[in-house]
């Protein structure tokens, strides 16, 4: 069994980690037949295009049951996934069906719940969608384990900050507006939840034991308003499409602040921060189409 990195994954973690990306990726053969002999599954075949951070597998347990097989580089932060999907334990997520109590999962291993990959939110309507993915968000919104190891949302904004100071001049207004937003949210933040870290409407699955669950996170601890900012610009190719942008971008700030109980205001300041460190980012990876939507929506808030 050929166990080739798709495209879509080769030309994400090159981006993403390019100082380990092509290590890895020349391991991948051998990390996915090690572990699906490991655990004697059943390959059905590589998901394609897949995940942008990992290998993601299909196969079937010892039992039949369909289950994923993940793989992912240390650097994408798998061993905090698993750790963030064990404490859901089901609850609005992905199943993982190996807690590693054990501890005989290779390092950078998630044996998931098999779901329906080729259905997520976005193949709902807008207005739905949304519905549905407040409804799943609003689970993940748990205490953190006390002993947990995830960064907080001032720690991972504070490692942003630094790239986009160093953005293009021409930028400097929005992203000024977007340091001083963070600097005042960190400073006033008052709530320490898990959070998902990634959440829009792409990351939510159709399943079988429930209609919706949340996968992929890229979690840490922090306040609702930023894990709720990333959805806020979901499908934001049709709000700059669209002739009346920036009041229908507004609305959905405050639709969706309104729908979760989160202040209108901070849930704005982080949809500004998260747009524009996203848009500086996808500039300097030459990703220039990006930028321009993402930038172009920070510029309506």
């Amino acid at each position: 069994m050929l166990f080739e990195p798709p495209q879509r994954l080769v030309r994400a973690l090159g981006e993403a980690y390019p100082d380990v990306a092509a290590d890895w990726l020349g391991q991948v053969p051998e990390l996915a037949e090690e572990a699906v002999s490991r655990r004697k599954l059943t390959v059905e075949r590589v998901q394609n295009p897949g995940g942008r951070s990992s290998l993601v597998v299909l196969v079937r347990q010892q039992d039949g049951t369909p289950a994923a097989l993940k793989i992912a580089p240390e650097a994408a932060g798998p061993a905090l996934e698993r750790a963030a999907l064990a404490h859901w334990n089901g609850w609005g997520a992905v199943q993982l069906l190996d807690a590693d109590a054990d501890g005989t999962a290779g390092a950078g291993e998630l044996l998931l719940e098999r779901l329906h990959s080729e259905v997520s939110l976005r193949s709902l309507p807008e207005a739905k969608a949304l519905l549905e993915a407040a409804g799943i968000v609003r689970r993940l919104w748990i205490e953190p384990p006390p002993d947990h190891v995830f960064e907080t949302v001032a720690e991972r904004t504070a490692r942003q900050t630094a790239a986009m100071r160093s953005a293009d001049p021409a930028l400097a207004p929005l992203v000024e507006a977007a340091l001083a937003a963070r600097d005042e949210l960190t400073a006033s933040a008052d709530e320490l939840l898990l959070l998902h870290g990634n959440f829009r409407q792409g990351k939510v699955l159709a399943g079988d034991r429930a209609p919706w669950l949340a996968v992929g996170p890229d979690p840490l601890v922090g306040e609702r308003a930023y894990d709720l900012a990333r959805l806020v610009r979901d499908r934001v190719e049709d709000l700059v499409a669209s002739a009346g942008g920036t009041s229908a971008t507004r609305r959905r700030v405050n639709r969706l602040a309104d729908s979760l109980d989160v202040d209108r205001a901070r849930l704005h300041g982080w949809t500004l921060f998260r747009a524009v460190e996203s848009g500086v980012r996808a500039t300097a990876a030459g990703r220039h189409q990006d930028a321009e939507l993402l930038l172009e929506f920070a510029a309506w808030l």
